[in-house]
């Protein structure tokens, strides 16, 4: 990984309902301090919808029923804009730079953190943060939201489903499909999962409210979360959905 680790900071645990200014603030607390640990670190965070896209997007659903796709997402890109700019601000001195709209366009910036929400319709803030550490040249993303680890099957309707540790992204594409959804709930964006199949990246999923845990995986150290890579893993376990 270079010295910019980049998140996909997701929507769900920024807007679970309002924005969680609780949740926020201890996460801008703790990557401050790790930012005072560590000189070099810098961190390029990508801002999902959550709430905030939900909420638009279900009442262009009941005024427009047949309210296209394109339509959806532009208002879900709205809403990670609008997400993105609080998370911006919380981080102050340390996120000088504009907001990120394009992340093929970024290949430097000034301050410690950088900030970015949606891009194009199409796909969601997942893909935004793998085309943004392409560019960055960053081999890894972090992919935080309110699961622990993708599952076997889903943990909600199927007892006997299994947390998975690492999957495939052969794998993960059989479970997520090929095309995107506006408002889809998938443990990762289908666009997003072939592109970052195509660059050899590894994206590592956990659960962003843990912030002790985010410390170990920062850390290099045992977390709890699934590593998908282009490299099986020896196992006898079929993935699933997450959970």
């Amino acid at each position: 990984m270079s010295d910019v680790t980049v998140i996909s900071l997701g929507g769900s645990i920024v807007v679970p309902d309002g924005v969680d200014t609780a949740f926020v603030g201890e996460f801008v607390a703790a990557v401050r301090s790790r930012l005072e640990r560590e000189p070099r670190r810098r961190f390029a965070l990508i801002v999902g919808g959550g709430a905030t896209a939900r909420r638009y997007q279900q009442a262009a659903r009941a005024l427009v029923p047949d309210v296209g796709a394109q339509i959806l997402d532009e208002i879900g890109i709205a809403a990670t804009r609008v997400n993105a700019q609080v998370i911006r601000a919380a981080f102050g001195d340390l996120s000088p730079d504009p907001l990120v709209t394009d992340p093929t366009c970024v290949t430097c910036f000034a301050g410690r953190i950088l900030v970015g929400g949606g891009w194009q319709p199409g796909f969601s803030t997942d893909n935004v943060s793998v085309r943004l550490a392409e560019t960055l040249g960053a081999t890894t993303v972090i992919n935080l939201s309110n699961i622990r680890q993708i599952y076997t099957a889903d943990p909600k309707t199927d007892p006997q489903a299994q947390p998975l540790t690492t999957i495939t992204w052969d794998e993960l594409q059989r479970i997520v499909g090929e095309e995107w959804v506006p408002g889809g709930n998938t443990p990762f964006d289908p666009v997003a999962t072939k592109r970052a199949a195509e660059l050899g990246m590894t994206v590592i999923a956990a659960d962003g409210r843990d912030l002790a845990n985010l410390e170990a995986l920062l850390d290099g150290g045992s977390f709890v979360g699934t590593t998908i890579s282009a490299t099986p893993a020896p196992r006898q376990d079929r993935p699933g959905r997450s959970g």
